[in-house]
């Protein structure tokens, strides 16, 4: 069975996922899925083979003297990519992804076989050989690591092909050999080895590899990797006060510090996690999920710096917010880390693909001028594989499983065959969600006792929600995001859960200055903006929207997927009396407005019919 995270065995686990080949997606995701498929696995691996990666490991299998092709970490990319078409084999019948995936492990056998040790890093062969190991802090081998072996991971669970999780077994073991001694000064550079070999010993139940991540963390602060904030290396990690350095680190290493709590139970870690998720949700995260303010670093910012123009926002680290709120989620069963999930899968991960699942972003601003632009591929190339592998997995995250509850994490169109107890309850999910407000579940089992079916209910609703069962309307309060319905479930019964979809006008903390006296749009999870080539007529920029008042929702005629749109009368303001001007006496210009038609659409779904500018932050009069 396919897990992501397997903490069926975890002891401080309250909720246990679902194996993907139990969920099969037919709605909103299930399109990007099937894009996966049809599209971006294949050219992801046309780039990885033009552009030099894939190549880098023949000539480390054949200990050629030819020169590394492009940056050091460039190995991960490839290890990514494997994981992504892994994740998919369970609904991907095409024979040539598991070809591809079957050459690749044989190329990276080779080139670990030419070290004659576990050690696989295509960028130190030949001269570089006397520099492995030599600098943590900034050469990522124990990145590439911790790739290869959550794709060796991954690929055993898909297909129960060993070779690779073989290999990188190997990886971990002459890690653990070359790093033996307790006194030994090492840490990541860049975390990702942490989930890795955590993942690694609930697969194998080897204790070591946990242990060694324990050091990983203990050893943070003590100059090992620099000694900056850029590494998180400036304190220890239990003395954390704030989210700081390097976003994607930062979010790396929070979430291989959640899985060693779901191990081990270490309450110094939880205090750590916890205080630093409530910096994220108060001063540190825009309202599509994206993290990581500043360009400077990739970092980031101080409270409640978080400019919009400028916003860096990687797509790497919405998908960090992403894997250390779904371990959260594990350890407390709270839906507050589900709603975070949600509002950055949505928003912040899912802009960082195009509809047509060809290009994507690096960065996701919330602002433009209309110079930003999507790009097929980039040198640094982290994040078109990483969006795939959190894509083809989404289906892992939809379900949860206590050992008396069955809970529906996510809404999706879905069919599902959820293992319980001794037997077997499936749940068919009929919505066209997140556009769409009504979701129907169908529940079916043989099994004769109480189960307990937890609902989420989603934060956005405030509350306000319809829940039926076989018609027979429900009373009954959410707690920590969940509705309970508890019941003997033997047979068919057909639950119908309406959320309204009002349009909510979104304002923010008095102290993120920037967005005074405006507000963003949010319809359901979605957060929605203003694109140029929807309202030609005016700068959107300068488009003051009303207050609730002859809006209007409707299904786009020319975007990929046709989601719901929004449209109203506006005023946009003419700026041609502030020409060659940047500052003016209050009252000396006169602005004049025209009234204007104005239509918003989902900020994931910007930037796919050429540039122009956007805003997801509006004037409201």
């Amino acid at each position: 069975m396919t897990f992501v995270n397997d903490t069926s065995r975890s002891p401080r686990a309250q909720v246990r996922p679902i194996a993907l080949e139990r969920v099969k997606l037919e709605g909103f995701v299930s399109r990007y899925q099937e894009l996966m498929k049809s599209t971006s696995l294949s050219l992801q691996y046309e780039y990885l083979e033009s552009t030099g990666r894939i190549e880098n490991f023949r000539k480390a299998g054949r200990k050629s003297e030819g020169v590394f092709t492009g940056w050091f970490f460039n190995d991960s990319d490839v290890y990514k990519w494997i994981e992504a078409a892994s994740y998919s084999l369970p609904y991907n019948e095409d024979p040539e992804i598991r070809e591809r995936i079957e050459s690749l492990i044989t190329l990276i056998e080779e080139a670990q076989a030419q070290n004659g040790n576990g050690y696989i890093d295509t960028y130190f062969i030949g001269d570089r050989t006397s520099e492995r190991w030599k600098d943590l802090k900034n050469m990522h081998e124990l990145y590439c690591a911790g790739h290869l072996i959550q794709a060796g991971i991954a690929y055993k669970r898909a297909s129960g092909d060993e070779k690779l999780f073989v290999i990188g077994k190997r990886v971990a073991d002459e890690i653990l050999e070359t790093f033996h001694d307790d006194d030994s000064e090492v840490t990541t550079g860049h975390p990702n080895l942490e989930m890795a070999l955590v993942e690694l010993h609930r697969e194998t139940a080897d204790r070591a590899y946990l242990e060694f991540v324990e050091r990983l963390i203990d050893n943070r602060g003590k100059g090992y990797v620099g000694g900056d904030e850029y590494h998180i290396d400036h304190a220890s990690f239990r003395d954390l006060k704030e989210l700081t350095g390097h976003a994607v680190r930062m979010l790396y290493l929070l979430a291989g510090a959640a899985d060693v709590f779901l191990e081990t139970g270490d309450e110094t870690l939880l205090a750590v996690l916890e205080r630093l998720w409530v910096d994220l949700i108060a001063r540190k995260i825009y309202i599509t999920g994206g993290v990581g303010s500043r360009y400077e670093g990739e970092s980031f910012g101080e409270a409640y710096e978080l400019p919009s123009r400028r916003a860096y926002a990687e797509t790497c680290a919405a998908i960090g917010n992403v894997f250390w709120n779904w371990r959260m989620y594990m350890i407390s069963g709270d839906a507050k880390y589900l709603d975070v999930m949600e509002r950055t899968f949505y928003n912040g991960v899912l802009s960082g693909i195009s509809l047509d699942g060809k290009r994507y972003f690096y960065v996701n601003p919330l602002e433009d001028a209309g110079k930003h632009s999507r790009e097929e591929w980039y040198e640094c190339a982290c994040c078109p594989p990483n969006i795939a592998r959190l894509l083809t997995s989404f289906g892992g995250y939809i379900y949860g499983t206590t050992l008396n509850e069955i809970r529906v994490n996510f809404y999706e169109e879905s069919k599902s065959a959820i293992p319980f107890r001794d037997g077997e309850v499936t749940i068919i999910q009929k919505t066209a969600y997140p556009h769409s407000e009504e979701i129907d579940l169908i529940i079916s089992t043989d099994l004769d006792t109480d189960i307990s079916i937890l609902l989420r209910i989603p934060e956005w609703t405030e509350g306000e929600f319809d829940l039926q069962v076989d018609g027979v309307k429900q009373k009954t309060r959410p707690e920590r995001g969940f509705v309970r319905l508890e019941g003997n479930w033997k047979g068919k019964t057909e639950i119908s859960l309406t959320f309204p979809m009002r349009i909510r006008l979104m304002t923010s903390n008095p102290l993120l200055r920037e967005n005074t006296d405006k507000v963003a749009v949010q319809i359901g999870p979605l957060v929605y903006c203003a694109e140029g080539v929807d309202n030609p007529s005016f700068d959107v920029r300068t488009l003051s929207i009303p207050s609730r008042k002859n809006l209007e929702l409707s299904r786009s005629d020319t975007l990929t997927g046709k989601p719901v749109t929004l449209s109203g009368k506006g005023i946009a303001y003419d700026i041609n009396n502030w020409d060659k001007k940047l500052y003016n006496s209050l009252g000396s210009v006169k602005s004049k407005s025209e009234n204007v038609k104005f239509s918003l659409i989902p900020y994931y779904a910007w930037n796919n019919r050429g540039n122009s500018p956007m805003c997801v932050w509006l004037h409201m009069h």
